[in-house]
């Protein structure tokens, strides 16, 4: 695989590391993927190859081939310690990015991507998830919008006016991308999902521990000062609730189908 540009080396790097944890903390992943199962479930698609781009851990492969036996499913991810966590033999694995997708034009007929392609810009992955797709072969993709951790940036205006937490893409950017690439939208979906912890010490570990936190955004760059914990934790407390502190999760779930 060829280097990648400098922030996705960083979030390549953060996956690799947090790898080993990753599982203990994903709850929102899980039900992010869980959800997208639910909503491709009235799609007639028999797919002979399936690929699951920005696989992660693996959570998704299992249900993927329970649903589909016979087909081949591949698991690919750029983060080789992800791979490595995989059951032996449940899927072919592949190291690559999806913006440089390593598979013949036409050749999958459904790609999956929970909770992986916003970390990749909409003009590069889009085409080239398009240009593997066969003609009919569908895109079932979970993904972030802006809202994802609000409570976080909100309660860091507090402190200073340094971005510490990713913007991530809107829905309708999203949507533009994948018609331009040549793909319909066949059903959507949009709700947020929360983690919760019990205090802001476990809430940010949590975070940090499922990879790419912070990385590629312009933010502070020195530890915060006792005052300024003081402030960030006062301001996060107006959140709470019964079940804890919690971090929203903006989630777009799409399936879209190749022209």
């Amino acid at each position: 695989m060829t280097d990648a540009p400098a922030p996705k080396r960083a979030v390549r790097a953060a996956f690799d590391k947090a790898a080993d944890a990753y599982d203990a903390v994903a709850a929102v992943q899980r039900s992010a993927c869980d959800r997208l199962f639910a909503l491709a479930s009235a799609q007639p698609l028999q797919p002979g190859r399936i690929v699951d781009a920005g696989c992660g851990t693996g959570y998704a492969l299992p249900g993927l081939k329970q649903r589909f036996p016979a087909a081949q499913l591949i698991a690919l991810d750029f983060a080789t310690s992800m791979l490595r966590r995989h059951p032996a033999g449940l899927a072919d694995r592949l190291c690559a990015d999806m913006e440089r997708l390593p598979l013949a034009d036409a050749s999958v007929d459904l790609l999956w991507s929970s909770y992986a392609l916003q970390w990749c810009h909409p003009r590069k992955v889009f085409p080239e998830l398009a240009r593997s797709l066969r003609p009919g072969g569908q895109l079932w993709i979970a993904t972030l919008g802006p809202g994802t951790l609000g409570e976080l940036r909100d309660a860091f205006r507090h402190v200073d006016q340094h971005e510490h937490v990713l913007r991530f893409q809107p829905p309708e950017v999203i949507d533009d991308a994948v018609e331009d690439a040549g793909m319909r939208i066949v059903d959507s979906e949009r709700d947020t999902l929360y983690a919760w912890a019990p205090d802001l010490r476990r809430l940010l570990r949590d975070i940090k521990t499922l990879g790419a936190h912070q990385t590629g955004a312009p933010r502070r760059q020195a530890p915060l000062g006792k005052a300024a914990w003081g402030r960030l934790s006062a301001a996060y407390e107006a959140y709470r609730t019964p079940a804890g502190l919690p971090a929203s999760y903006d989630t777009y779930w799409l399936i879209a189908e190749k022209k």
